[in-house]
This record gives structure tokens, C-alpha cells and sequence, in this order.
């Protein structure tokens, strides 16, 4: 069976591109990591085309309103949004094709694709800690962290979410500890590579 889409989410500061980076690492073969797009800012250390596309507003909005986009936010201020080409390049390869994107993208990529997908969620195990873990990154002002926690409650809370009867995520995984959630997100995307729906929720 052909490889389906993983789809990632979590509060920022949760951990999951780290978690990404080590699924992909161990098996660089059989995933490709889907690029944003992004209209905010780089931060020290990201590169264009490899963390994100960073382009100019006007241009990112003209690309959603042609409809090139497979789904688009508007997060902290600023849109992101996964072009349909980022994707059909990673799964015309032969790969499975991880989506690192927020809860309101998981929505629309669970209207557009259904059960052609996999969702999985990785929490914090408390607001506390997220909050230690945000501070802890220094890339963020105090009114940042602070809007981002607001965020994260919002976020958190979708994991209960419904769409046409079924979750919206298919598996929760909790981060507590960085092998431990990594190792669940794994097995969830070797399946998701083998082309393997979604069955059984696996909450780690």
C-alpha cells in the first residue's frame, strides 16, 4: 500500500520537531519532511527551504486564495500553510510525507483527506512544564510566552475534538520523556509509511 501522510501536532515548545528529527534520522529511507510555508520571521539558526519556505505575505496569501495550499493558519500573527506540492513531492518518492503543522491545519487536512491520513498529538504532561520549556528556548518575549500558553490550553483541548464522527487525532502521545515519546511516534509513523490507517489510538 502506498505511504499515507503523518500529520504532527503540538503546542509550541511541546518537542515535536525534535521528535520528527529523530523518526527521520533513524529511517531517512522511507519519510520526507513536507516545508512550510510562512510569512513570520526566521529565527537564529533556521534556513530557508529547510525549517521553512519564509516568504512576504502578499505572496503566501495570493498562493492560498489560487488554492495551492492543502491547508493555512494564522498563528501568533503570522500564516502558515503546507502547499499540495510540498507533499505530492515527498509521496510521489515513495515516502511518507510528515506534516509538522497546528491544530486548525489538522482540521482542514482531516476535511480534505479523511482517513488518507494519520494524526497524532504530542501533549506536554503539564502547562507547567511547557511553560518551563518555552522559557527555557530565550527566543520568545514575556508577551510571547504568555500567548502562547493561551494558545497551548486551546490546542490541548482539541485532542477531545470530533470531525464528521471520528477524532480528529488519532493517537495522543505525551512527552514526557524525549526517548520514550519518540519511540511512540515512531511506531505510529512506520505505519503510516506501510500505508496502514489508523486503528487502534496509542497513548504513550
Amino acid at each position: 500500500m502506498p505511504p499515507l501522510p503523518l500529520v504532527v501536532c503540538g503546542p509550541s515548545g511541546v518537542g515535536k520537531g525534535t521528535i520528527i528529527e529523530l523518526v527521520m534520522k533513524a529511517h531517512a529511507s522511507l519519510f520526507g519532511f513536507s516545508v512550510s510555508h510562512t510569512t513570520r520571521q526566521p529565527r537564529p539558526g533556521e534556513e530557508d527551504g529547510v525549517h521553512y519556505h519564509f516568504r512576504p505575505l502578499e505572496e503566501v496569501q495570493k498562493a492560498v486564495d489560487s488554492g495551492e495550499f492543502l491547508e493555512h493558519a494564522n498563528v501568533h500573527g503570522n500564516i502558515y500553510g503546507t502547499s499540495k506540492a510540498s507533499v505530492a513531492k515527498v509521496t510521489d518518492s515513495g515516502r511518507c510525507c510528515i506534516l509538522d503543522i497546528d491544530v486548525q491545519g489538522a482540521r482542514q487536512v482531516r476535511a480534505a483527506l479523511g482517513n488518507d491520513a494519520v494524526f497524532v498529538f504530542v501533549k506536554p504532561p503539564s502547562m507547567e512544564e511547557l511553560e518551563a520549556r518555552l522559557r527555557g528556548r530565550g527566543t520568545e518575549t514575556e508577551e510571547q510566552v504568555k500567548k502562547r500558553l493561551g494558545n497551548a490550553a486551546g490546542e490541548i483541548a482539541a485532542v477531545e475534538e470530533t470531525l464528521n464522527g471520528s477524532p480528529l487525532f488519532d493517537h495522543v502521545v505525551v512527552n514526557t520523556n524525549l526517548d520514550a515519546a519518540s519511540k511512540s511516534v515512531e511506531t505510529i509513523a512506520l505505519g503510516a509509511a506501510r500505508g496502514e490507517p489508523a486503528a487502534i489510538p496509542v497513548v504513550a
